[in-house]
C-alpha cells in the first residue's frame, strides 16, 4: 500500500473512530464535529491524493462524495430532516452507479450479476415494511434500495469489466457491499428495532465504504 494511502486511511479512520465514539456517548457536538469532517477527509483523498489529474470516473465519485457529506449533515440534525438526507445519498447512490457504468458500459451478459443485490435489497425492504409510517416514506425507501442495489450490481459489472485493473475494481465492490450492509443496518436500528450497537457499525461500515469507493479512482 503506498504510503500516501495508508496516512490518508489512518486519519480518516482517526476521525471516523471520534464520530463514532462521540455518537455511542451521546455527545452532539462531536458528532456535529466529526461526522461531515470524516466525509471531507474522504474527499480530500481522493481530490489531493487519490487521483490528482482529473477524469470522469473521479468526477462522478467526487460528486457522490459531496451529495454523501449533504447527506450527512442532514441525517444529524434530526428525524425531520431525514428525507432530504435521504434524497442526497440517493442521487449519490445513482452517481456512483453512474461512474462504475463508465467502466462497463450495460449488457445483457451482465444482467445475472443483478440478482443476488436486487434480493437483498427486496429482503430488507419486506423485513422494514411494516415499521415505515406512510406511504410517502414506503415509496422512497424502494426507491432507494432499488437505487443502492443497482450501484451496487455496477461495481460488480465493473469488476469483471476488461481493462479494469483489479485493485480498482475489488475496492469498487467492497464498497459497494458495505454500502449495501451500513444502509441495511441503519434502516433496521431506525424503522425495525433498536440495535445496541447499530449506530457504531452503521457509522464503521458507511466510512470504509467510502473510503473504498473513494480509493478505486486510483486505477
Amino acid at each position: 500500500m503506498p504510503l500516501t494511502v495508508l496516512v490518508a486511511a489512518l486519519v480518516v479512520a482517526a476521525s471516523a473512530t471520534a464520530a463514532i465514539r462521540a455518537a455511542y456517548r451521546g455527545d452532539q457536538r462531536g458528532v456535529y464535529v466529526f461526522k461531515p469532517l470524516t466525509t471531507l477527509l474522504v474527499l480530500a483523498a481522493t481530490l489531493l491524493l487519490f487521483a490528482p489529474s482529473a477524469s470522469r470516473y473521479r468526477e462522478l465519485i467526487l460528486a457522490g462524495l459531496v451529495l454523501s457529506l449533504a447527506g450527512d449533515v442532514f441525517l444529524m440534525l434530526g428525524a425531520q430532516r431525514f428525507l432530504p438526507g435521504l434524497g442526497c445519498f440517493l442521487v449519490a447512490q445513482l452517481l456512483y452507479a453512474w461512474a462504475f457504468t463508465t467502466d462497463a458500459p450495460l449488457s445483457v451478459a451482465q444482467l445475472p450479476w443483478a440478482a443476488p443485490f436486487a434480493f437483498f435489497a427486496g429482503v430488507v425492504v419486506l423485513a422494514l415494511w411494516k415499521g415505515l409510517p406512510n406511504a410517502v416514506l414506503r415509496g422512497a425507501v424502494v426507491v432507494y434500495a432499488a437505487a443502492i442495489g443497482a450501484m451496487a450490481w455496477r461495481a460488480a459489472a465493473r469488476m469483471l469489466a476488461p481493462g479494469v485493473p483489479l485493485p480498482s475494481g475489488a475496492a469498487a465492490l467492497a464498497g459497494a457491499c458495505l454500502f449495501l450492509a451500513s444502509d441495511a443496518v441503519l434502516a433496521v436500528n431506525r424503522f425495525r428495532r433498536p440495535l445496541r450497537l447499530g449506530e457504531p457499525v452503521t457509522l464503521a461500515t458507511y466510512w470504509a465504504a467510502q473510503f473504498l469507493i473513494a480509493l478505486s479512482v486510483q486505477g
